[in-house]
This record gives structure tokens, C-alpha cells and sequence, in this order.
């Protein structure tokens, strides 16, 4: 099968099959907080790591949302750890409430507070990255034409980790159990992993 995004057959595929291609996705749960001290928290499925030195992040949002907003605003942002034991307060951060509206306190989650920027990480989270904004870039098509997606790219200026995960000086991913977003309404978790060395030249 072929086809160009603009013009699948919506009777073989219904459903756009693209975020299951890009699978899967590590999920950015962004802490935000606007000029006005409201603190919003919203999962974006869009997000990695893009740099090792400096620590670097991204992600990216389909529309010009409260997170975007907020990260404008202030220049602060913290990346928290979505986990299989967070998933059900993940997905629930993610309805569309009015604005103002505390996520994180409708999902009945704990802030816990940074030490370098004003944005609360989610205390029962292992693990939160405290970020700086380096830039805000609006996306266009290859032809230049405007698309409404926003990526906002920063700088980690801290890191936070719950001291249980450390084992032998390494991060024990599989013990955390993050969850990663894929196609559709599926999503997968990490609960084990394996090694490979890298080949020399």
C-alpha cells in the first residue's frame, strides 16, 4: 500500500495510521504556569529528547494551547515522567477543561515543588526534567505554508529522580515502567529493555 496523507482511501484506513507509524512516543507531561500563577498540566505525545550535552527537550502541540501560552509567557516548564502507575491521572490531565482550570488537581495529583523554575512537577512522578525555553517555533508545510503546530524547544537546568530507581549508579527505566503514546487510542509500556553495544569503526 501507497498513498500521499492528503488522499488515503478513508474506506481501507478510517483512521489515519501516521501516530501508529510513529510509534512508540515518549509522552512530554508538561507543567506550565502562566503570568497569573495558574498552573496547568498536559500530556503531549509529541516529545523527546533531542540533545545529550547540553540537556535538551521538545515537544510539540497541535494548536496554540495553555501549555504554549503559559511556556511563553513565563519561559519555565517542567517534562514529568508519565509512569503505568501515573496512567490513569495522565489521561485524566488531558481532558479539555476551561482555562484556568488545575489539572493536576483534577487528577488529584500532589505537586512537589522545583528548585530552579516556578512550574510544580507532579510529586508522585520518579522522575522530572526543569526546564528553561530556548524557542517557540511555529511549523508551515514544505511548500511555506502555515500550519497550526508549536514547538517549544528547552534547555534541562535540573533533574529530578526518585533515589528507588538508582541501581549501581544507572536509571533503572523498566523498574519505572513509563508509558509511551502509540496509534489511535493505544498506548504501550516499558517493563523491560536489552542491550546492544555499539560497533566500533
Amino acid at each position: 500500500m501507497f498513498y500521499e496523507p492528503n488522499k488515503r482511501d478513508r474506506k481501507l484506513l478510517p483512521y489515519d495510521p501516521f501516530k501508529a507509524i510513529v510509534a512508540p512516543r515518549p509522552i512530554g507531561w508538561i507543567t506550565s504556569i502562566s503570568a497569573n500563577n495558574e498552573v496547568n498540566l498536559a500530556p503531549y505525545s509529541f516529545f523527546n529528547g533531542v540533545n545529550s550535552r547540553q540537556n535538551l527537550v521538545m515537544f510539540a502541540s497541535e494548536g496554540f494551547k495553555n501549555s504554549v501560552s503559559n511556556i511563553e509567557q513565563t519561559r519555565e516548564f517542567v517534562c514529568n515522567l508519565a509512569t503505568w502507575d501515573l496512567r490513569d491521572a495522565m489521561n485524566a490531565t488531558s481532558a479539555p477543561l476551561p482555562h484556568g482550570v488545575n489539572e493536576m488537581q483534577h487528577a488529584g495529583l500532589a505537586p512537589a515543588p522545583s528548585r530552579l523554575v516556578k512550574p510544580p512537577r507532579v510529586a508522585a512522578s520518579p522522575c522530572a526534567l526543569e526546564c528553561k525555553l530556548i524557542r517557540i517555533v511555529a511549523m508551515e508545510t514544505a511548500a511555506g505554508q502555515p500550519v497550526d503546530c508549536h514547538v517549544v524547544f528547552g534547555e534541562v537546568v535540573g533533574v529530578h529522580i526518585d533515589d528507588r530507581f538508582i541501581v549501581d549508579g544507572l536509571l533503572d527505566t523498566a523498574a519505572m515502567k513509563p508509558i509511551a503514546r502509540c496509534g489511535y487510542d493505544q498506548y504501550a509500556v516499558v517493563d523491560s529493555v536489552f542491550s546492544m553495544t555499539r560497533p566500533s569503526a
